[in-house]
């Protein structure tokens, strides 16, 4: 059993806010400010998570400048005040730097009972498992 430190905890409720009110502002037509506070929960949660030093380095390594640029300059624009812009290019850079997890993530989900047969049905198991074939881990 693995056991979080004070702060990861801390993190996870942090991270876990901050994707609940991206969603919640994306539900709701863009809201400018839930998606600012979701963008600044989530970015001060994964902070807290993995460490200041490893967040930093994770973010602007080398080979994930480009991704870095259009994930942080996409949560500039949301607090500058154009949510559907920002979200529009948060959302490529996020793709862009977490690429290498979405394989783990799909064999997880996999296994997970419901959700598992879902990614299983005809249409959509040949797009999961495009996503799932990425070569490029972190």
């Amino acid at each position: 059993m693995i056991s979080l430190s004070d702060t990861q905890k801390i993190g996870m409720g942090l991270t876990g806010f901050g994707v609940f009110f991206l969603f919640f502002g994306m539900i709701l037509f863009f809201d400018k400010a839930l998606l600012a506070i979701g963008n600044v929960l989530f970015v001060a949660g994964l902070s807290f998570v993995i460490g200041l030093e490893r967040t930093f380095r994770f973010f602007f390594q080398k080979h994930k400048m480009k991704a870095t640029g259009f994930f942080l300059g996409g949560v500039l624009i949301v607090l500058i005040g154009w949510p559907l812009i920002g979200m529009i290019l948060e959302i490529y850079g996020f793709f862009l730097l977490f690429r290498g997890f979405f394989p783990v993530v799909v064999g997880f989900i996999r296994r997970v009972p419901v959700l598992g047969y879902l990614l299983n049905l005809p249409g959509i198991s040949s797009l999961v498992d495009k996503v799932g074939e990425s070569n490029n881990m972190v």
